[in-house]
């Protein structure tokens, strides 16, 4: 038996794979500064632009590319729709029920020829949904984006450990608190900065190893805020205790990023951002 391969087809096949691939690149969030509205509602135009086009090509296998391209494209915005927003159980359910009842009635009308797009329409309602687009990113563009601000503690004490199985020991406290704030509409993704810490000054200097980090109630850190929302996360930090102690120590705190600078006193340093400076210790 001998196996022919059409040329075109596999060419077209190879295409939509890439197809494929650039949506679900671009609708990972790592490409182009767009907030999650905008890009769930360019999914959906592509879908129908993709869908229009099958219905003007006037080839068959064409045809079949464009419809192929038009599911992939809603696959991918019905998955970005569910992962970024979250809804309920009961809101998946009927997106993916109304989802299944518009392909049914889509492919209907196709068995029925109840739909036709000419080439003429085809063009114009291109051209619509390319000006629809760019009025959605040029909306998100002025709209703004995340903005973030931390505020920490004066100072923060720890008190005396009471089990002591090994000569120092870590106690979380909470040093301070992150507040996201989107005075947008639109949701967008949200990027907590990085934090770190190092610990300078009595019996911690040369200290690089202060564990600081976000304490979402939730167990894990939130990536979405919605439009008009401010969020607040309390940040911890981990200090260490010596077996020893008996009275409470109290740490400063400070925003910074020179660890090799001597305190006085016990200071936490925290470090926000791209915020640079000489973690190398004493």
């Amino acid at each position: 038996m001998r196996f022919t391969v059409d040329s075109s087809k596999l060419l077209y096949g190879i295409g939509v794979a890439f197809a494929t691939a650039a949506l679900i690149y671009f609708a990972r969030d790592v490409v182009f500064d767009l907030s999650i509205t905008v890009k769930a509602a360019l999914l959906f135009l592509l879908f129908v632009g993709f869908f229009l086009a099958g219905l003007a090509a006037q080839r068959d296998v064409l045809d079949v590319v464009s419809f192929a391209l038009a599911g992939v494209t809603y696959v991918i915005f019905v998955g970005y729709v569910v992962f970024r927003y979250g809804p309920s159980e009961t809101g998946t359910f009927l997106l993916l029920a109304f989802s299944a009842g518009l392909f049914v009635t889509l492919g209907n009308l196709l068995w029925a020829d109840s739909i036709t797009v000419s080439r003429r329409q085809l063009v114009a309602v291109t051209a619509g949904l390319a000006l629809v687009s760019a009025a959605l990113v040029g909306v998100d563009a002025v709209g703004g984006g995340v903005t973030y601000n931390v505020t920490t503690a004066s100072s923060v004490t720890v008190e005396p450990t009471e089990d002591r199985p090994t000569p120092y020991s870590q106690r979380e406290r909470q040093v301070g608190t992150l507040t996201a704030s989107n005075e947008f509409v639109f949701t967008r993704a949200l990027s907590l900065p990085e934090l770190r810490g190092c610990l300078v000054g009595g019996n911690a200097s040369g200290r690089t190893d202060a564990y600081v980090s976000y304490n979402d109630p939730g167990y894990a850190q939130p990536d979405t805020i919605g439009g008009g929302v401010t969020q607040t996360v309390p940040i911890v930090a981990d200090l260490p205790t010596d077996r020893n102690q008996t009275k409470p120590v109290t740490y400063a705190i400070e925003r910074g990023s020179d660890c090799s600078v001597d305190r006085t006193e016990p200071t936490l340093l925290v470090t926000v951002g791209d915020e640079r400076g000489d973690y190398s210790g004493r």
